[in-house]
């Protein structure tokens, strides 16, 4: 990765990995799990809405063509992921929701080295293994043997795979439209399922604690908003499956947020898993990569 490629994503992986606790935060205090998926993409919605209005001249509408592409990337990554993690965080620790989303780079380098044609070397694929297998330790660490496949994990694992064809799949398009742009054409897309929530919504804001609100608002504008923006600056700037292995330091950065919010502790496991998942980053990131006639094409 680039130095910008590498900072962007950084900044992203921070504020997602808070998301969990905000969103855990949000859900204790009083918001139902629809209504917080339709309230937080509301507010993205708007924010990206008022920036496109100040920059009218050069916001583009998408062709034609890139509609279609648009709304489904925008149903895949942002509604079918969005509801995945605030119904998995319902009923699994928010470290643990980090671990199961941590797991995303898996599938998105199989899926770049697939479709993009990007390329991994030997090291590149042993640190995949390596984080894969700090993540894993981040489970046990954080939860217990009690994890499995079922319930609320079932909702974050298919996030997981959810986000990782996204990212994959939105690079091309990110050759023809500006990061910023793309992202404020799939929050858009995104919202619009999020609406079978109104029902009810204005009850769950007016029993909401004054706290739910806040953490509420909060996933609205960084992790929703901002976040996306700064993820697809990283992504059309960099490899994909360099970039994606930055979400390994999610978890970390999940289990410390909880902490420090929720107060749930994190076992001496859970930070030795933080600490191999870090390692393998670096492994992708410096040695991993190797030069595909798709990447020197796109450098051209």
């Amino acid at each position: 990765m680039n130095r910008k490629s590498f900072f962007m994503a950084l900044i992203t992986i921070i504020i997602w990995g808070s998301t969990f606790a905000a969103i855990r935060a949000s859900l204790l205090g009083g918001y139902e799990a629809g209504h917080l998926v339709l309230v937080r993409y509301l507010i993205a919605s708007l924010l990206f809405f008022l920036y496109a209005l100040s920059r009218k001249k050069r916001f583009r509408l998408p062709d034609k063509q890139d509609i279609w592409k648009i709304l489904a990337l925008g149903w895949i990554g942002i509604s079918v992921y969005h509801i995945g993690v605030t119904f998995g965080v319902q009923t699994i620790p928010a470290g643990t929701a980090g671990m199961l989303i941590g797991s995303a780079p898996i599938f998105t380098a199989i899926i770049a080295v697939l479709v993009l044609k990007e390329r991994l070397t030997g090291l590149g694929w042993a640190g995949l293994a390596v984080g894969f297998t700090g993540i894993l330790l981040i489970s046990v660490g954080s939860a217990g043997p009690s994890v499995s496949l079922a319930g609320g994990a079932i909702f974050v694992l298919a996030a997981a795979v959810a986000t990782s064809v996204f990212f994959v799949f939105q690079k091309p398009l990110l050759a023809k439209y500006g990061a910023i742009e793309l992202t404020a054409y799939f929050t858009w897309a995104g919202t619009l399922p999020f609406f079978i929530f109104l029902p009810g919504l204005a009850g769950t804001l007016q029993q909401a604690a004054p706290e739910a609100h806040l953490a509420a608002l909060y996933v609205g504008i960084f992790p929703a908003g901002l976040a996306y923006a700064t993820w697809a600056i990283a992504l059309s700037s960099g490899n994909a499956s360099s970039v994606s292995s930055m979400m390994y330091l999610e978890p970390a950065i999940a289990i410390i947020v909880a902490w420090l919010w929720l107060g749930e502790w994190p076992e001496t496991l859970s930070l030795a898993g933080g600490v191999i998942a870090m390692a393998g980053v670096v492994i992708v990131a410096a040695l991993g990569r190797t030069k595909s006639g798709h990447d020197l094409q796109a450098a051209d």
